[in-house]
């Protein structure tokens, strides 16, 4: 039941946002193009982070902060790239990423992240390599910078981006991370550490 009720939603998200008439389809340019494209690309980054640390922790509240993050981003993956489709626009940009937020370029070097909050090739693969309670404060560490850079740029649609459904989607990213952000605070502090890497 809970199923079919989230893929009428998706449904009717997805007719909302392509329009009767195709009147409401973004540029390829647009902040709604480029901010679709970025956070598909920033959320699947979440979503394997969340993966690798829930398979290397036995804590239960770690476990399902990763599973609930893993769920949602993946979702709203979905309905990112699903808009992209919609609208006939490419998943990819030449101008690359973060260019809807005059903030092309980001990228520094082969291990530079891409985009606000994005974990390094060697951060993921550190990740990878720690258990436990080690492994558990490195994702809450990644995963709060992650959600920072997620804030900004779900800010940044809420701002710029014309496509009312995308907008609420943005905005309640913002709120949702946000919190998270709080609640990643706190797992820190009962385990001794800090936000910062």
């Amino acid at each position: 039941m809970a199923v079919a009720g989230v893929l009428v939603a998706a449904g009717a998200i997805s007719y909302s946002v392509a329009g009767d008439n195709g009147s409401d389809v973004p540029t390829v340019n647009s902040a709604d193009a480029g901010f679709a494209r970025d956070m598909a690309v920033h959320h699947q980054q979440a979503v394997e982070m969340s993966y690798i640390v829930r398979d290397r922790t036995k804590d239960e509240e770690v476990r399902r902060l990763a599973y609930d993050i893993a769920q949602t981003q993946a979702n709203q993956r979905g309905m990112l790239i699903g808009w992209l489709d919609l609208w006939g626009l490419p998943k990819v940009s030449s101008d690359g990423p973060m260019s809807w937020m005059g903030m092309s370029g980001m990228a520094s070097g082969e291990d530079g992240a891409l985009m606000p909050g994005m974990a390094t090739d060697t951060e993921m693969k550190k990740l990878g390599t720690l258990n436990g309670k080690q492994a558990e404060i490195f994702y809450l560490q990644l995963m709060t910078d992650h959600h920072k850079g997620g804030v900004h740029m779900a800010q940044g649609c809420a701002d710029k981006c014309t496509v009312a459904v995308e907008k609420r989607l943005a905005q309640g990213m913002v709120e949702a991370q946000q919190s998270e952000i709080q609640l990643m605070a706190d797992l820190l502090e009962s385990r001794g550490a800090t936000p910062s890497t």
